[in-house]
């Protein structure tokens, strides 16, 4: 990362920095909306909403809307405020989640909507490989896709153990995986352009903080079930890493009444009896799919297959007893739950909430367990939130250092 300018601009503004956080994230949370309510919304004072959002409109991040401007009161028209979005020609965000079947690709705006995208399958392709084949498949979608709006930098998402400030994948089992500066490797083959990493599930976490519902703001544990299983905790607007940044291995949770071997020794871990490998193997033993493929399973159950449906349940049964483990220790205000079945079928979800309940001390609430804002979208989302992240919590710094490290924005 480029330190060379910034932090003596910085030292002793980090008021200046905290203000033109708070004024991006009312306008995120209200706009379009007038300078004045900013201050009403913000606690700050007039003065200073007015010098920050002259900041974050000269570095693209606002724009004004004058057509919107009320008329005929006294006194000057109050002219609204909005995130510079995409598509208006504002700044954008590649993502890249890079799953074990495939990679997600995906251009971001400021409001973490996502104006295309396109999957990359890695058949054929060896491990040690995949960074410069999904980085060649990235830069081609983002010159197609940009169309001439700043290009930010990009955020990319893996599963597995994810140190984001090396940029570095210290563990991921799948791919086996060890401290891979996958940061510096897709920056490369980007030709330059500035790539931020992180884990997954604290990707898609921080997303619901930043975009989702409110309740997120205030505690939120995410599970994410794929190939690869694991968590993410956030309180107050904070997602946890911990030491090493080795927080989220739910891997080996117990999940009560499961008898599955797992290759740690154990029996009944999580990802041995949920993880999507688990679930393809075993509609492949069933005979309900030739290959060992999740999505096939609820294209299967889609299509009216009853064994398909059934094995479905039985994996959100099996992912609601491990939430209520979740709930009983960390007793959130939200459990986000990214499943494909149940993202994509409201039924499955509703087998996740009834398994949990039945078993937590402390939820009754059904509510209080869901699936992804974004839904079919929360992959690319959750992969752009890597690097907008950084930027609602310190833009005048951020929009600095993508400058410095190669961004257009």
């Amino acid at each position: 990362m480029t330190t060379t300018s910034h932090g003596s601009r910085m030292a002793g503004d980090g008021r200046r920095e905290a203000n033109a956080a708070t004024v991006l994230r009312t306008v995120l949370d209200h706009g379009p909306v007038a300078r004045g309510a900013v201050a009403r919304l913000s606690g700050l004072s007039p003065a200073a909403v007015s010098r920050q959002a002259t900041d974050l409109t000269r570095l693209g991040l606002l724009r004004e809307l004058p057509e919107l401007a009320g008329g005929g009161g006294v006194g000057r028209p109050q002219i609204p405020v909005d995130l510079h979005i995409g598509a208006t020609g504002g700044p954008v965000v590649g993502g890249v989640h890079l799953g074990v079947p495939s990679s997600t690709l995906g251009l971001v705006d400021l409001r973490g909507r996502v104006l295309a995208r396109r999957t990359h399958p890695h058949d054929g392709i060896a491990p040690h490989d995949l960074p410069a084949s999904v980085a060649r498949a990235l830069r081609g979608f983002l010159d197609e896709h940009t169309r001439g709006r700043p290009l930010l930098g990009v955020g990319a998402a893996v599963g597995g153990w994810v140190d984001p400030a090396e940029g570095v994948v210290v563990r991921h089992d799948a791919f086996g995986w060890r401290r891979r500066p996958l940061a510096a490797e897709l920056t490369r083959g980007l030709g330059g352009h500035t790539v931020r990493l992180d884990n997954h599930a604290r990707s898609i976490a921080q997303s619901e903080i930043l975009f989702g519902r409110p309740a997120a703001r205030r505690s939120l544990v995410h599970l994410f079930v794929g190939n690869v299983v694991d968590a993410a905790v956030g309180l107050a607007g904070i997602v946890h890493q911990g030491p090493g940044s080795a927080a989220g291995d739910v891997a080996h949770l117990p999940v009560p009444d499961s008898t599955v071997p797992c290759p740690c020794g154990r029996s009944g871990c999580l990802e041995a009896t949920a993880s999507n490998t688990a679930l393809g193997l075993t509609a492949v033993r069933r005979g309900i799919v030739p290959e060992p493929d999740t999505f096939l399973v609820v294209d299967a159950a889609a299509a009216g297959d009853r064994r398909a449906d059934r094995l479905l349940r039985e994996r959100a049964r099996a992912v609601g007893r491990a939430v209520a483990l979740l709930l009983d220790v960390l007793n959130p205000d939200l459990v986000v739950v990214t499943e494909h079945a149940s993202v994509l079928e409201p039924d499955y979800l509703e087998e996740i909430r009834g398994a949990a309940i039945d078993l937590s001390h402390v939820c009754d609430d059904p509510e209080r367990i869901v699936s992804p804002h974004a839904g079919p979208a929360t992959l690319p989302v959750a992969a752009g939130t890597v690097l907008l992240n950084s930027l609602f919590r310190r833009p005048l710094e951020t929009v600095e250092e993508l400058l410095s490290e190669g961004g257009e924005g």
